[in-house]
């Protein structure tokens, strides 16, 4: 559904992209760029068939720079006029100027030298990648539930800068990113494992203390391990080859046998025994009288009640059309959440 200022224009008919996924909008702007012959940008899902964040059938909301030629307002007596009344929970990017809104923020500290690309938008991030004389870098806006990404990074770069991505601009909300070397590690080799995971236990040892950030309110008994700066969703698919971590912003305070959950849940099952060894290790060096693998297997379950806390957090945040993303997610972490329990338990 197309539109500007605002107003409905037009829709394009149906079209096939490569990626499954509903917030991945850059081949979406590709193709209609190309059909359309103007820079449009998605605004927000309107409505999808299927779930999970991927495949079936989507409608977006898509914001012209101007309308086409080739493209004629409709006949509101025809029916096919679309209104797009606002709500208090929209996303500021997924209103009229707010893509445009965070690039001209970009473009207060860097100099962009061709087109500014909309990689990913939905309830929790809008993400453009900017070309520059000296590389890419990388617009982020996130919703106020979210942690202050920019907050978080610095204490993480405070003991190992390295980890994170340089923050070239910061304001509330809003985070511009120099680009992190390497490629997505969804499928991590050992070589990143053995990397990654010491050096971010390193940085939860140095943080260890008194809560800086907010606190979930799901324990782990100890087992001789601290408090610490949880990343949140540290699973391998928020990691760069490079050996940089991305998407801080479900950081919180809390134990670190979580984050180690979370990995492990995501992690391809080849690699899972190498992930929990590398982190035990770790964790002893730091805390020699400690039993992390103890401190993991109650994590196992208390992932999923943290995420059930997560999802349903989401959901009371966000416009009803882009629930359907996170649609049914707390009741199955809370399911999960049992069943690891049973299983923990019956040890």
């Amino acid at each position: 559904m197309l539109t500007v200022d605002g107003r409905h224009v037009g829709t394009v008919p149906p079209f096939t992209v490569d990626s499954p996924w509903w917030n991945d909008v850059e081949p979406v702007t590709a193709h209609l760029d190309a059909v359309l012959g103007v820079p449009t940008s998605v605004l927000r899902l309107v409505s999808a068939t299927g779930s999970g964040m991927r495949d079936g059938t989507v409608t977006y909301q898509v914001e012209l720079a101007a309308a086409p030629d080739r493209l004629s307002t409709p006949d509101p007596s025809t029916g096919a006029r679309h209104d797009f009344p606002d709500t208090p929970l929209r996303m500021p990017w997924a209103r009229p100027g707010g893509p445009a809104a965070l690039v001209a923020w970009a473009e207060r500290s860097v100099t962009r030298t061709g087109p500014a690309v909309q990689v990913k938008t939905w309830n929790l991030s809008c993400l453009y990648r900017l070309p520059t004389d000296s590389g890419h870098v990388w617009a982020k806006e996130f919703p106020s539930f979210m942690a202050d990404e920019a907050e978080v990074i610095a204490l993480v770069a405070a003991v190992d800068p390295a980890l994170v991505p340089q923050v070239l601009a910061a304001e509330p909300r809003r985070l511009l990113m120099a680009e992190s070397p390497g490629a997505d590690c969804w499928h991590p080799a050992p070589e990143v494992i053995t990397d990654i995971v010491p050096r971010w236990v390193a940085v939860q040892a140095a943080l260890a203390g008194p809560a800086r950030l907010r606190v979930r309110g799901v324990d782990v008994p100890a087992f001789g391990l601290p408090h610490t700066l949880l990343h949140g969703d540290f699973h391998p698919g928020n990691w760069r080859s490079g050996g940089t971590v991305l998407d801080w912003g479900d950081a919180h305070w809390g134990h670190p046998a979580l984050d180690a959950a979370r990995l492990i849940d995501f992690a391809p099952a080849e690699t899972r025994p190498l992930i929990e060894r590398t982190w035990a290790e770790a964790w002893r060096r730091h805390r020699p009288d400690s039993d992390p693998e103890r401190a993991l297997d109650h994590a196992r379950s208390a992932v999923h009640l943290v995420g059930a806390l997560v999802y349903q957090e989401f959901l009371d945040n966000i416009e009803e059309s882009e629930r359907v993303y996170h649609a049914g997610d707390p009741e199955r972490e809370l399911a999960l959440a049992q069943s690891r329990a049973v299983r923990t338990s019956s040890r």
